[in-house]
């Protein structure tokens, strides 16, 4: 979805058939600003630029997205005509909210394994019609995206498998029908099943709720007889787990819990 229709959406929900405070109220040339109640890592400045073009309001910022910010810091400054900032003001601050809650807590995770060399990515586990936005509100949090959706990745999970009854034969015809650049990844819960994976010609093999040690022996295999194949694990991952996966070596960690499980930081708007 484009941003100026996510704006647009996003606004008339709020907005309805009119704010009751305007039709009363007379317009001034007011400066707002949103200050920071909590600690975090801030995003949506992407997405408030937007929304500030498309309803004439001039913007100082103090903030980029990715940046930490503490409690107190005043991240943005909003002026422009009253009625329309006061209409607007659950919306911005609604749009940063959503975007730094979920980026400071995906920076808690990128963190706990900085120094590793492995990637945290995101899942597929989002909000109906939020996707574009929370995936961008990871990478202001420094992790990056797993697929955007079924069209650029073809993932085999256990469901999948359930369905082939000829994994060879299967990834055969599946080079022949995907995009050229088009990557495969299998869903593996253990040895047996990441050696069929592998031979039948996976680009990424996804270990699913493996054990540490069942994890390291995968690696090992990997490195062993098919380098090129890259690693991502996934499942039970937390911030008290994330570090031990990822000295097991694999390439990749994905996570839901960077999304669904982020708390909403404290952000407020006040007119000077």
């Amino acid at each position: 979805m484009l941003k100026e229709d996510f704006i647009k959406s996003m606004v008339a929900e709020d907005v309805g058939r009119g704010d009751l405070f305007a039709r009363i109220s007379e317009s001034k040339e007011v400066r707002a600003f949103i200050i920071a109640k909590s600690d975090g890592v801030f995003g949506g400045r992407e997405y408030i630029e937007v929304l500030a073009k498309m309803y004439d309001l001039a913007l100082t910022w103090d903030i980029r997205d990715g940046e930490a910010f503490v409690k107190g810091k005043k991240l943005l400054f909003v002026s422009g005509d009253s009625k329309r900032i006061l209409s607007l003001e659950r919306s911005i601050l609604d749009i940063a909210l959503h975007a730094s809650s979920i980026a400071t807590l995906t920076n808690r995770y990128v963190k706990a394994i900085e120094g590793t060399g492995v990637k945290l990515l995101d899942t597929r586990k989002t909000r109906p019609l939020l996707r574009e936005f929370e995936k961008y509100a990871v990478r202001c949090g420094g992790g990056l995206n797993h697929r955007m959706g079924l069209d650029d990745c073809l993932m085999l999970k256990d469901t999948h498998l359930k369905t082939i009854d000829d994994l060879d034969m299967f990834m055969s015809e599946v080079r022949q029908k995907i995009p050229f650049t088009s990557k495969v990844e299998i869903e593996c819960e253990d040895m047996e099943m990441v050696k069929r994976a592998m031979k039948a010609g996976a680009d990424i093999i996804m270990c699913d709720n493996m054990s540490l040690e069942e994890t390291r022996k995968v690696v090992q295999y990997r490195n062993d007889n098919y380098p090129h194949i890259l690693l991502e694990a996934s499942g039970n991952v937390t911030l008290e787990t994330i570090e031990d996966i990822a000295k097991t070596g694999v390439d990749a960690i994905s996570s839901g819990a960077i999304i669904h499980q982020a708390t909403w930081i404290d952000l407020s708007m006040k007119v000077q």
